[in-house]
């Protein structure tokens, strides 16, 4: 690993989560260009959702805003044709790695490459560089209204009312950027029954800062019924 760079991208907050995107050393100086920001994006077929890396030309405005994954297999590989798209071989969707893109066929009944066992993206250069991060300093001071129950429904609209019946729940191990695929995928804390996790990984990593916050719920007191006559 000597001599090996690296570059990490301050994405802005979404889902109540500072987010970060990864990018080759050579592609750092694209910060100079494009504005770069964390977008959520919703399967419109009911499979979950995933946050993403977006970036848009500073002197062309939004209108001109692209997810990362496909600027730079553009910049480095070429156009993307129809019936075709990037994909990030590690299942971490703001790993913009070129290594780790992948132009796969967007056939639904493809197999998704970036269906990868957990340990996998545990253990990925993108977790590491991201752990050495200091913590931001926002989260941190924001920390127990910012990351519970943030999550997102069929539309993208971020929920936040008690009807939680067909919305999408975000990790809350700060991160990672995983969101369920499935409604009810992740576990959630059996103490505060507020926030949830992709893994058991997530829930120990966690826990020394959302110990600080944590709050056994109190079960709602029911008064005992009459017996009818």
């Amino acid at each position: 690993m000597s001599g090996f760079k690296v570059g990490i991208v301050r994405l802005g907050r979404a889902a109540g989560k500072t987010k970060y995107a990864l990018l080759d050393e050579h592609d750092i100086a694209l910060v100079q260009q494009y504005a770069f920001e964390a977008r959520v994006d919703v399967d419109p077929d009911g499979n979950g959702a995933k946050i993403y890396a977006w970036a848009y030309d500073i002197n062309r405005g939004r209108a001109s805003g692209h997810f990362v994954h496909e600027l730079l297999w553009e910049k480095h590989c070429g156009g993307i044709a129809p019936g075709w798209k990037v994909m990030h071989k590690n299942g971490i969707t703001v790993d913009n790695r070129l290594e780790n893109l992948s132009l796969v066929p967007s056939n639904r009944n493809c197999v998704p490459i970036e269906e990868v066992p957990s340990k996998n993206r545990e253990t990925s250069l993108y977790w590491v560089a991201i752990q050495q991060l200091p913590t931001d300093p926002i989260q941190e001071q924001h920390y127990p209204e910012c990351l519970y129950n943030r999550f997102y429904n069929a539309n993208g609209e971020v929920v936040e009312e008690d009807d939680d019946t067909n919305v999408y729940y975000e990790c809350h191990y700060p991160p990672c950027s995983s969101m369920e695929k499935e409604l009810r995928e992740f576990s959630i804390c059996g103490r505060c029954q507020e926030v949830r996790y992709c893994g058991s990984y997530c829930q120990q990593k966690d826990w020394p800062i959302h110990k600080k916050h944590c709050r056994e719920r109190k079960r709602p007191y029911v008064t005992e019924r009459p017996p009818d006559r």
